[in-house]
């Protein structure tokens, strides 16, 4: 760790995360870390808030990891994981297709169940948006791509005389 750069190292990875300059960050003598400010003002308030709030996460992800498990609701909906593509059928003609990144793993439970994990939290929520994107849960019916524990407001639909 150096004044302008976090460095955490674990099990699961490395990330690194440049510390803003109203910010400054101690290794206490008991290995935690601990963040202070430089200025009492409005935005040191703020970078202080999301410094230790990057921080946390990293030293979280590198030890345990993060995850998002998403469902696949509708009929014929499909994941498959080969190497290091994930083939989605999503009603489509055709099926879409999504090179995995590097850092991320996917796996699918029951065809209809994906987990995204990795040890950077920012990008296994970036990648299930992504995902997520290409299905999102529909009102009517509740067809789409949902994360576990997702609450998908049902709309009625229009009445016939």
């Amino acid at each position: 760790m150096t004044k302008e750069l976090l460095k955490v190292k674990g099990p699961k990875g490395e990330l690194e995360f440049a510390i803003p300059e109203l910010v400054e960050i101690k290794l206490l003598e008991d290995g935690t870390l601990r963040v202070f400010k430089k200025e009492d003002t409005r935005k040191a308030d703020e970078l202080h808030g999301l410094t230790r709030a990057i921080a946390n996460n990293m030293v979280i992800g590198t030890s345990e990891g993060w995850s998002k498990t998403m469902q696949l609701i509708g009929v014929g909906y499909r994941a498959a994981v080969s190497g290091s593509k994930l083939t989605l059928n999503l009603g489509y003609s055709n099926p879409v297709e999504f090179d995995i990144p590097k850092g991320l793993s996917c796996s699918v439970e029951k065809l209809t169940t994906l987990t995204v994990s990795g040890y950077d939290k920012g990008d296994v929520g970036q990648f299930a948006a992504k995902i997520r994107e290409k299905r999102p849960p529909e009102p009517y019916k509740g067809k789409g791509i949902r994360y576990v524990g997702e609450y998908v407001r049902r709309k009625e639909g229009k009445r016939g005389k």
